[in-house]
Parts: structure tokens; sequence; C-alpha cells
């Protein structure tokens, strides 16, 4: 079983974006040395919830530091990118880190971040499919002519080209839309599982895209599915609750808050006033727990782990950096997973 790290790289109050993107950097070190396969990191615009407005430039930060961990991007939101500037990017990523890109794309879910990019949220299917075909077009064909609804390109040579051949893995996320999963699983691209499913949701997904892709007759299996978790693991459960609490219920209001907004955002104001006058309510701290949220001993979250690689999850990925949780107590909580809870899954068959 493979694991990985993500996060959106979120920004409380008390923290700067020097401070936080620092914080990433070691985590990601820190990763590879603890045998993480994978750093997949979040695009937002706009908002405290992540400072991933800028993800490839962030990765290609982190790939100067590294050398074996994968660069993920969970996700890239096609609409808000000109296709020509993506496949650059992505491309020349790829080759800086020695074909070490892993390229997902989605849809994203804030409505005013495609307002302030002057893009209608309501192409946003059309445009997140044309981009990325365009870009694999792009990245794999020498004078390269595209005709799309929204964009074109006549005799284009992209340069460089990526290393890995014939592209990067592509990922694409999906999580209600049956249009998304449509798309995915009849391409023969991999799909990325994030954390704003249930997990009994999110296993569900992952069987009907398993199931959609074998009857299109596509070589997808398991292996390709990145399935994350936010995660949190200490030496007892009491420990492990009273350190995650107040980071996932930062993330839990951030991501309520933020979507107020049609326009603007929250980034100027303070989430405590906030909290005073909101009539909306997110999930409780102890729904999430124990519906999309993996926090306890080493023997609980290997315990959760298990029952997914019984069910089928062959790629594990957590997210231990939510809600601006303590630097010590994250890289803590990494050292501890990858001591007492990776090993039992090393032999691929599970616990």
């Amino acid at each position: 079983m493979d694991f990985a790290l993500f996060s959106h790289i979120p920004w409380p109050e008390e923290h700067t974006p020097r401070g936080l993107l620092a914080d990433l950097s070691e985590q990601a070190v820190a990763g590879e040395e603890l045998g993480f396969k994978a750093v997949w990191l979040a695009e937002h615009h706009f908002t405290r919830y992540g400072l991933g407005a800028s993800s490839l430039i962030i990765a290609s930060n982190i790939a100067a530091r590294t050398a074996r961990i994968r660069l993920g991007t969970a996700v890239l939101i096609p609409p808000l990118h000109h296709p020509v500037r993506l496949a650059e990017d992505t491309a020349t990523l790829d080759v800086l880190s020695d074909g070490r890109l892993d390229v997902g794309f989605g849809r994203g879910a804030a409505g005013s971040e495609y307002v302030n990019f002057g893009v209608d949220h309501g192409e946003s299917q059309a445009r997140y499919r044309e981009t990325i075909e365009m870009v694999e077009a792009l990245w794999t064909t020498p004078d390269c002519t595209f005709a799309g609804e929204y964009y074109a390109a006549r005799h284009l040579n992209l340069v460089p080209t990526p290393l890995q051949q014939p592209h990067p893995p592509v990922y694409v996320a999906a999580t209600r839309s049956a249009e998304s999963l449509d798309f995915v699983a009849s391409t023969g691209r991999r799909m990325i599982i994030g954390v704003v499913l249930n997990t009994d949701d999110a296993l569900d997904l992952l069987q009907r895209f398993l199931s959609q892709s074998d009857r299109a007759g596509n070589a997808v299996t398991a292996a390709d599915v990145p399935f994350f978790r936010y995660f949190y693991v200490a030496e007892t459960e009491e420990q492990a609750h009273r350190d995650a609490r107040d980071a996932l219920n930062w993330t839990l209001d951030i991501n309520t808050w933020r979507r107020e907004f049609a326009v603007g955002s929250e980034v100027y104001q303070r989430i405590a006033d906030y909290r005073q006058r909101r009539t909306e309510f997110p999930p409780t701290y102890e729904y999430l727990a124990e519906h999309r949220a993996f926090i306890g001993t080493p023997d609980q979250c290997a315990a959760k782990i298990q029952a997914l690689h019984d069910a089928g999850v062959r790629y594990f990925g957590c997210n231990f950096a939510f809600g601006g949780l303590e630097q010590g107590k994250q890289l803590k909580s990494m050292e501890l997973f990858a001591r007492e809870v990776m090993p039992r899954f090393a032999d691929g068959d599970g616990g």
C-alpha cells in the first residue's frame, strides 16, 4: 500500500504565508525521509482556506529540496488557466523535478474564484474538459493543431516537453457529479478522491469508478486512485483529539465562511467575529472524526486503514496539515505514523 501527504496550505490569522510555506517544505522533506510516495498540493484563490494559488511554484520549491518524493496537484483548476501556459508550466516542472510530477485536475467549488478570474462558472465543465485535452495534446504532439470551443492552437510546439513519456500521470477529481465520474472513467484517466466526502461515500465512489473504467476497457486499478482523509495520530486517543479538535474546527468553519462570498473574501476579516454572528454551521468535529477524519492512536488509525484496504484502497493520502496545527505536532504525527502504522502495510497484503 502506498502512502502520501496532502495539504491545501491553510492560513489561520496567527500565521504568516512565509512561515507556512517554510513548514510545508519541511514536511515534504521529512515525508521523503519517512517513505511517503508523494506530496499533493491544492489550488485555492483569495481565501485563508488555502495558500496554494500558485501551487506549481510551491511544488517547484519542494522539488529543489527533495530527490525522490513525487509532486502532485490535487487539484489544478483548468478553467482558471490558459491551457498553453498550463502545459508549459507543468512540463517545465516535470523536467526540473526529474520526472516526479503527477498532475491532478478538478473543477473547483468556489464560485468567487471563477468570478475574480472573469470565467463563467456555468461553463466550468466544458472548459475544464477542453483544457485537459488541450494540455495533453500540447504535451505529446509536435506541431500541434487544436480547435476547441474556447481555445485553439495552430502548429504549436511546446518547449520543453515533459520528461515523463508520453506525459505525466493525469488524475481527475470527482465527487458527487455523475458527469465528472463518466468523464474520468470513460477516458482511462485516474481519479482522485478528496476529503470532502464521507468515507463510506468515498468508497462507493471508488468502486463505481473502477467498475465503469473496467466496462470501458481501461486498465486502471485501485493503486491509481489516491484516497485522502484528514489524519492525525498520537500516542493516546485523548491526546489525538485534544491536538486535532481546534485545527479541524477551524478548517470546517473557514470552509463554510468562504462560501458566503460571491465576490470578495474573508481574508481581512476575523474568524472570531464570524463565529459570533454566523447562522450556518458546518458538521461538528465529532461527525468529521467519525465519518471523514482518521484521528486516534496508531492501532486505531491502522484499523481504519485496514478497513479501507479490505474495501480495495491501495493508495492512501494523509492530510496532516489542517487548520494551522502546530508544526512540531504535525511532524511528530508523521513520524509516529511512519514508525507504527506504515510498516503494517508494507507487504501489500494489509496488516
